[in-house]
């Protein structure tokens, strides 16, 4: 029904970061983060200037942990799961980059300071070991339009964050409010 995988489909992965990959993984500014626990899966986003993930050497990566929404998924599950995979995406370019690793999480402060922004250190980092590196073929991308401007939703025509969790908590939220706050409130707790 499906076939086999085709021969660059295998020979693109290595179990190592080598220069190709890590000029990839370097040019990204953001990710998504897969990771398993006793609760289930969780799939984050993660983004920051390009470099967002830096190449400590061929079998590690470092991903600070930038402040969010608090409910620590992804950190509960690497507590109980270390293995997690990475998507990259670059923007402009069809092809991301997929890594497959296990992490462990730090709190050593030489480490974080490495990853300050706006006088503001990340509370952990993730330090992850590579066990599998490639690149993903551009067709999602191309399908989706990602980078194509005129393919973007107009805000207008979707719920507000606002909205959503006014409905969510029987209005107990007020969504007008929500959303009139959100971006200074995202301004200012940005770092």
């Amino acid at each position: 029904m499906f076939g086999a995988p085709g021969e660059a489909s295998l020979l693109k992965e290595r179990d190592h970061i080598d220069a190709s990959y890590r000029a990839l993984i370097e040019a990204s500014p953001f990710l998504a983060l897969a990771t398993c626990g006793p609760h289930g899966m969780d799939c984050s986003p993660r983004g920051d200037p390009r470099g967002l993930v830096r190449v400590r050497d061929e079998k590690t990566i470092i991903l600070p942990d930038r402040r969010g929404n608090n409910r620590l998924d992804s950190l509960r599950n690497v507590v109980h799961n270390p293995q997690l995979a990475l998507l990259f995406l670059i923007p402009g370019l069809g092809e991301t980059v997929r890594v497959n690793g296990r992490a462990v999480i730090s709190a050593d402060p030489a480490l974080l300071a490495e990853y300050e922004m706006d006088g503001k250190l990340p509370k952990v980092a993730l330090v992850i070991t590579v066990d599998a590196v490639y690149f993903q073929c551009s067709r999602a991308v191309l399908r989706a339009e990602l980078w194509n401007p005129a393919r973007h939703a107009d805000p207008s025509t979707l719920p507000t964050p606002g909205r959503i969790l006014a409905e969510a908590s029987a209005s107990r939220i007020d969504a007008a409010r929500y959303d009139r706050e959100l971006a200074g409130r995202i301004k200012d707790s940005l770092y």
